[in-house]
């Protein structure tokens, strides 16, 4: 399959759309790739996205956050950590993890937990 792939999409489903849709939208500053009135699909890079839909329109609802993490590598945690601190978004301290990363976490208002990574330098 990994030949036949193109693109991943992750779909979030969410009672708490509008706030939702805002944290990505402005939170985060993903790009906006398609959206209506009930669904939002973000670029997070060429061949990843995530999507934001409204519960309440969609066939599947809401796990509210539970039991998922949404992993993000990123190039310098330093600067992200700072930008979302800024932000007001309340990223947990940055911090040291076994794997041989630096990492912080972020919550979306859905409760879905974001986790922004880096690999640590040998």
């Amino acid at each position: 399959m990994p030949d036949e792939l193109l693109t991943a999409n992750i779909i979030l489903y969410c009672k708490k759309w509008t706030r939702t849709v805002d944290f990505y939208k402005n939170g985060l500053a993903l790009p906006v790739l398609f959206e209506n009135d009930w669904f939002v699909e973000f670029t997070l890079n060429a061949a990843s996205r995530l999507s934001i839909a409204d519960d309440r329109r969609a066939s599947i609802q809401t796990s509210s956050g539970a039991g998922m993490t949404l992993a993000l590598e990123v190039a310098d945690i330093n600067t992200l950590w700072a930008r979302m601190e800024k932000k007001r978004l309340d990223p947990t301290p940055v911090r040291t993890h076994p794997w041989n990363a630096r990492v912080f976490y972020l919550f979306d208002p859905e409760g879905h937990r974001i986790e922004i990574w880096q690999k640590r330098s040998p």
